[in-house]
Order: C-alpha cells, then structure tokens, then sequence
C-alpha cells in the first residue's frame, strides 16, 4: 500500500518522542502538501522511516487514519 496524497495522519495523530512533538499535533517537517521534508534523509527518525502503510493502518480515507493512530497513541501511552 502506498500512502495517500494529502493524508499525513502518520504524522499528526501519533506522538514523536524524537522530535517533541505531541500526539494530534503535525509535524513540523511537513510541508503545504502535508509530505514529510524528511524523507529518505538521514535526520528522519527511525520510528517514521519503519512505519508502513497498512489498510489496518490507513483505513479507507483520512479520517479513518486519524481515528485509528488516535486509539494507538492512547492504547500504548505509558
């Protein structure tokens, strides 16, 4: 599965420790068209780079996305 334009659910719903950036809240690394200016770039951290879409995942739009990385982050928060 490739990732959906326009998404970046991946990158709002979840926490990023690495990088400080809470749950819900875009990273900063990602541009106007909400695609990560890290990609394939040393400095991207390990945690994004090992992410793979999935349908589990990525649902069938956006939203679903979001819905499903919010329960995540709330299932596995310490």
């Amino acid at each position: 599965m490739d990732c959906r334009p326009h998404c970046a659910a991946c990158c709002i719903a979840p926490s990023i420790s690495s990088l400080n950036k809470p749950a819900g809240v875009a990273c900063p690394h990602l541009d106007a068209e909400l695609r990560c200016t890290l990609f394939g770039l040393p400095q991207r951290p390990a945690c994004c780079s090992g992410l793979q879409p999935s349908l589990e995942m990525c649902g069938q739009n956006r939203e679903d996305a979001l819905r499903y990385l919010a329960a995540l982050e709330i299932t596995t928060r310490p």
